[in-house]
């Protein structure tokens, strides 16, 4: 396979064994991406790759060990806007907040860790959920990839139907090219896969199936 032209980078979404079968927040069948992934870094097709990790401090307002009375995926309001409560899932310094083992990481050129701020849920790469300011603050992603010449990302990672696309739609959102790497992805759950294809098509995002990433 040839490589990507140059101003084409690939962001590679929370790999993390909390969001793997066994882990404190499991997606549907997470782990099976590992091993493809692994191969896309070590084939050296991107000549930009950029990977997130979830992180974050043990009293966080996503967790819903913080809101007595709530259960795991209760919705509730937080700063004005719907929050999902999560199980405790990708502390800072836990074994599953750890990039998988199975990457050689050597192949990133930046891992930005995101969801640090114990107020503000953080789903995409490029922005933070909603703040008590009512803004979303910028993770600085984007100007670091305009710095570098990247008009183009491929998304692929953990969740489909969470970090992943809300990842593209920013990207897309802030003037990027963006191509949905559909098989490199797995979500919370397969009930949100026709959402996230909706999305994703209203957004203008690709959607790439298949081994021809």
């Amino acid at each position: 396979m040839s490589r990507h032209p140059a101003d084409t980078a690939l962001i590679v979404v929370d790999l993390q064994p909390d969001f793997m079968p066994g882990g404190a927040l499991p997606c549907h069948q997470g782990d099976a991406i590992v091993a493809p992934i692994a191969a896309l870094l070590a084939s050296g097709r991107y000549q930009t790759v950029v990977a997130t990790q979830d992180w974050h401090p043990a009293n966080h307002a996503s967790f819903a060990s913080q809101h007595p009375g709530h259960a795991a995926f209760e919705q509730i309001m937080l700063h004005g806007q719907a929050q999902t409560l999560w199980p405790d899932h990708c502390v800072a310094g836990s074994a599953g907040a750890a990039l998988a083992e199975a990457v050689n990481w050597d192949a990133a050129d930046l891992i930005l860790r995101k969801g640090s701020n114990a107020q503000v849920d953080s789903y995409s790469a490029l922005f933070e959920n909603h703040g008590p300011d009512g803004q979303r603050p910028a993770t600085g992603l984007a100007g670091w990839l305009r710095e570098r010449g990247i008009s183009s990302v491929h998304v692929c990672g953990l969740a489909r139907d969470y970090c992943v696309l809300w990842s593209a739609q920013d990207a897309a959102a802030a003037g990027f090219k963006v191509t949905f790497l559909w098989d490199l992805t797995r979500p919370v759950s397969p009930d949100g896969d026709a959402p996230t294809r909706t999305a994703l098509e209203t957004a203008g995002i690709r959607i790439v199936e298949g081994e021809c990433q």
